[in-house]
């Protein structure tokens, strides 16, 4: 996992965001989505149930049903939970892919820096 991308030139403007690689991008994101006790809330009730929610998670969160749209918005946009609209009702569940990405990039994040910080035995660390 590389952090920083090629250096691009796009018409002379910088955007901070395009100075890293796509992949630590998309982490970001996703980290940025659980950042909210609400969204875990929200990914933990999804998990429990273990099947899609339509209408229910007003009744188990102490949020307004305005609050907890917006909440779901931000999980679906991070891949983390998918949904439908079903007449005045929306139904949400995990996302496998989502949820399995996430596995995947925080596993091979917190190797690297295992790898780097965590000296073997026998060995001095750099401080």
């Amino acid at each position: 996992m590389n952090a920083i991308a090629e250096p691009t030139a796009t018409a002379g403007v910088y955007h901070k965001r395009t100075a890293f690689e796509p992949e630590l991008l998309a982490l970001a994101d996703r980290f940025q989505a659980l950042g909210h006790p609400a969204r875990l809330a929200i990914l933990l009730t999804l998990a429990e149930r273990r099947a899609c929610v339509c209408g229910e998670l007003v009744e188990v969160l102490p949020l307004a049903q305005a609050t907890v749209s917006r909440h779901l918005k931000e999980l679906k946009e991070a891949g983390l939970i998918q949904g439908e609209i079903e007449g005045p009702r929306a139904c949400y569940c995990l996302s496998p892919a989502g949820v399995q990405a996430m596995q995947a990039m925080t596993g091979q994040l917190f190797t690297t820096l295992t790898a780097a910080c965590c000296p073997t035995e026998g060995t001095v660390g750099c401080c």
